[in-house]
């Protein structure tokens, strides 16, 4: 079957997304955010009630956050009192799940040259999240407190249109569910409403291509391990 140039683009788009964790602080333009989020909002939801609600961050205003959380996160007494509203991850870990967590979590850390037993090391590099990975923009994703798990996989839509949107654009992305044990200090700071919930965060920028972190691919699965065909 012949590939058609749309088919190439669309592909490549996808493919090349990444978890970027180093980002330059070349600017993004207001208008390029604002088509991002608006052809991303194309992304299906149930009944069309798009559930995706966003705040924009940069500048000042990005800084801040991030110092409002990295004091938190800093401080080991008050970080203990912070805790997540949803359970990402799951509560028990089995195979292969485990096996992979650990894989890309050793991948990064070596790449980095920390050792396990570096725990200020490692705890400042997770700390970045906070910072957006200096990335020049930083997005915050809530979602109404009424809505239920099918809102959730509609926001996973939107959220992946964001990051095939902006590699499309040249610039890439890293999302974050980092920020997710934070959101009192985030609702606090944002000024959030309480009928809303945090959802995760995300950076986005142009990459910085002599990090080394960046130089980071994880594994995917063959189709053949995940699919099943019937005739």
């Amino acid at each position: 079957m012949l590939v058609s140039k749309e088919q190439e683009i669309v592909d490549a788009a996808i493919a090349s997304r990444r978890s970027i964790r180093a980002f330059l602080p070349t600017p993004v333009a207001r208008k390029d955010i604002e088509r991002i989020l608006e052809v991303s909002a194309r992304a299906p939801s149930g009944t069309n009630i798009q559930p995706w609600k966003v705040t924009v961050l940069t500048g000042q205003a990005k800084d801040k956050l991030a110092e409002a959380v990295l004091a938190v996160h800093n401080d080991p007494a008050l970080a203990k009192q912070h805790v997540e509203e949803y359970p990402y991850y799951p509560r028990e870990w089995t195979s292969p799940y485990i096996e992979r967590r650990r894989k890309v979590g050793l991948d990064l850390y070596s790449l980095l040259g920390l050792e396990r037993d570096n725990k200020a090391g490692m705890h400042a590099q997770f700390g970045r999240n906070y910072r957006f990975f200096d990335a020049p923009v930083g997005l915050i994703f809530t979602i109404d407190r009424v809505l239920e798990q099918g809102s959730w996989l509609d926001y996973g839509m939107f959220l992946e249109n964001i990051m095939v949107a902006a590699r499309g654009r040249g610039l890439d992305t890293c999302p974050q569910a980092a920020f997710t044990p934070y959101h009192r200090v985030i609702a606090e700071h944002l000024q959030l409403p309480p009928t809303e919930m945090l959802v995760c965060g995300m950076a986005l920028g142009y990459a910085d291509p002599d990090k080394i972190e960046n130089t980071l691919v994880t594994a995917r699965e063959p189709v053949a391990s995940f699919v099943r065909f019937m005739e």
